[in-house]
């Protein structure tokens, strides 16, 4: 029996949004609340994730399916540690790597700066932040900018540099989301194999694809996310696939492949 490194139990997540909905009345209801010094605060709860469980052991790859909206990323950032639960728990047998999200920039810092503290905060040595540093840099694609503040990038440079350092580590528990998928054909070809190796070096990986063909080639299990709720979660991915392409109207599986 392998050995579990996440468990998820009965796990909730809610959005609370200030200011959001509610009917805003007239002007002149506004002036009266504010000459009688009312305030109204109309406040918005989305239950993004509604009472999920599952244990996932170390080895397994497991691809997350399911429409815009359905909880997908909401649940690895939960994972990561990066949004509390209202309600349940997530325990993991190591620190879980969000790819792309835990390394952040600092606009007023060099890239150079960056890069070290990136690094050092996701636990590497000082002398392995050394090494690994001309790497980094090669595999951002940012040349001379590296000496330059943040603020000096554009959007692109800097989620490159973001991709290169959360990259750099091996992490135990890795979570890939195809949203963080950035830069020209020549850095997705680089970090799509980046990737590749990562999953292999990681003990436990979790992929948000929208290309099926991804996931069914490189998972061994599948969890269908619906509403925040999981409606399959199955070693059968080929055949869970089928049901959701059925189900939502995509396109046939044999034409998804032929993408890849």
């Amino acid at each position: 029996m392998a050995d579990p490194t996440v468990v998820v139990d009965n796990l909730h997540v809610v959005y609370r949004v200030y200011g959001a909905g509610g009917n805003k009345g007239t002007a002149a209801t506004s002036l009266m609340r504010l000459v009688k010094r009312q305030r109204r605060v109309s406040i918005r709860e989305v239950h993004a994730i509604r009472g999920i469980s599952f244990v996932v052991n170390h080895g397994d790859v497991v691809g997350v399916i399911g429409r815009n909206g359905s909880g997908k990323s909401t649940l690895l950032r939960a994972i990561a540690g990066l949004l509390p639960a209202e309600q349940g728990a997530v325990y993991t047998s190591g620190q879980a790597a969000l790819l792309g999200v835990n390394a952040a920039l600092l606009d007023d810092l060099t890239g150079e700066r960056n890069v070290v503290l990136g690094c050092l905060a996701m636990g590497m040595p000082p002398a392995e932040v050394k090494t690994r540093y001309p790497q980094i840099v090669d595999f951002s694609g940012v040349g001379s900018f590296i000496d330059l503040p943040m603020r000096a990038y554009s959007t692109g440079m800097a989620q490159r540099l973001r991709f290169a350092i959360a990259s750099a580590k091996s992490h135990e528990i890795l979570m890939i989301d195809e949203a963080l998928a950035t830069g020209d054909a020549s850095f997705r070809t680089k970090s799509h194999n980046r990737i590749k190796e990562l999953r292999d070096e990681a003990g436990t990986v979790f992929l948000v694809a929208h290309n099926l063909g991804e996931i069914e080639q490189s998972c061994n299990r599948v969890i269908w996310m619906e509403a925040g709720q999981i409606l399959r979660d199955s070693d059968d991915v080929t055949g869970v696939i089928d049901e959701y392409l059925a189900a939502t109207g995509g396109e046939p599986r044999h034409r998804e492949q032929a993408r890849l």
